[in-house]
């Protein structure tokens, strides 16, 4: 059975998810310490550099979004609405999340808002998808 591109891509977002959720761990461990990531991390010890920072903000943004695109791909699967909309949508939901890590760990700044922008317009398009 073949998969459609659509939970394709959504497959590769959420691996996306856990490869931010690993890196920023990581870049917070560098940080912090072994002996902070292995204990309760009670209290107000934080990652404060630069780098885990931006990689801990790029995490937190993708799961804000992450739920709604997953609800509108497996909507649009199960009402049959997977078209060029939401194939086009999901690429530029994915890939334009992709580059915004980056581009967010590096700090480039309004070329990161504009990638941003066309991944949120991605998740607009498939969402849209579903009324017409």
């Amino acid at each position: 059975m073949d998969m459609k591109p659509e939970f394709i891509l959504l497959a590769f977002t959420l691996i996306l998810a856990l490869v931010q959720i690993l890196a920023a761990g990581m870049a917070s461990t560098a940080e912090l310490g072994a002996k902070w990531n292995a204990g309760p991390r009670d209290g107000d010890a934080q990652p404060s550099g630069k780098l885990a920072g931006r990689l801990k903000r790029a995490q937190s943004n993708l799961l804000e979004t992450l739920p709604l695109f997953i609800g509108a791909v497996v909507i649009a699967g199960i009402e049959g609405k997977f078209g060029f909309l939401t194939a086009l949508g999901a690429h530029l939901y994915f890939f334009g999340r992709v580059i915004y890590v980056p581009l967010y760990a590096f700090g480039v700044p309004y070329l990161r808002s504009l990638v941003w922008l066309v991944a949120t317009g991605g998740l607009v398009m498939v969402i849209a998808a579903l009324f017409v």
